[in-house]
């Protein structure tokens, strides 16, 4: 990096850089109970996005609507956000529910007895 001259290394950077190593998607179904979700996450987490999107579940479109709550942290536990997710799922009253842990689809499911 070539830094201007009347600036020095020490006092170039005026801003402090935080990167959070963990990203968590979670795929809710806009169901009666994700806004309660929603809020609890972000007391939770504080750092996160919500995109809203049509949902395309096995193997048909469905008329609820999705929201992709994405949680950036450091320190979380794969095995607790699944065991979270379903509770959610369970919440939410849904056979599946699917959430990505560093780029890594995870689909929990129900058993099928």
């Amino acid at each position: 990096m070539i830094l201007p001259k009347k600036h020095t290394k020490t006092n170039y950077r005026s801003y402090k850089v935080n990167a959070l190593e963990n990203s968590v998607k979670f795929y809710l179904p806009r169901l009666h109970g994700y806004l309660e979700i929603v809020r609890e996450m972000a007391s939770d987490y504080g750092a996160m996005s919500l995109i809203e999107f049509d949902g395309y579940f096995e193997g048909k479109f469905e008329p609820v609507k999705y929201t992709r709550v994405e949680i950036h942290t450091n320190d979380i536990n794969q095995d607790k956000m699944t065991e979270y997710a379903n509770k959610i799922r369970t919440k939410l009253h849904q056979k599946s529910l699917a959430l990505e842990y560093n780029n890594t689809l995870v689909l929990i499911s129900g058993n099928e007895e």
